[in-house]
């Protein structure tokens, strides 16, 4: 998650809108489409703080992440995958149960109320 008044411009990607941060409710996940690219923004907690991984699950070989369960695993935000549980951490994709398995992560911003995401070009 990055959080900045002015996004910066990483190579290779373009900062997409993606929704407002209302759109998002606290403790949930939801998806957004940016070309080929499905992402889960997952919003942990009552405040701005926004993360955004693939949506698809490996081990579950489906688009839903963003429908999974947030919470933590030993202080350490994640989501819970929905469909067989594995838990992958929002700072940085990793899988808790399996460490040889991670989800990309996409750098946020939250600029004037509206969530936006670095996406590949």
């Amino acid at each position: 998650m990055i959080t900045a008044a002015s996004p910066a411009i990483i190579p290779g990607t373009r900062w997409a809108h993606a929704c407002m941060l209302e759109d998002v409710p606290p403790w949930c996940g939801v998806a957004a489409l940016f070309g080929r690219h499905q992402i889960a923004l997952v919003r942990w907690g009552e405040g701005e703080q926004i993360h955004a991984l693939g949506n698809f699950d490996p081990f579950g070989k489906a688009f839903v992440i963003s429908r999974g369960i947030v919470g933590d695993h030993c202080g350490e935000p994640v989501i819970a995958s929905p469909l067989y549980k594995q838990r992958f951490r929002l700072a940085d994709g990793g899988c808790i149960e399996d460490p040889s398995v991670s989800l990309p992560v996409y750098p946020v911003c939250i600029e004037d109320g509206a969530v936006l995401v670095a996406v590949p070009e």
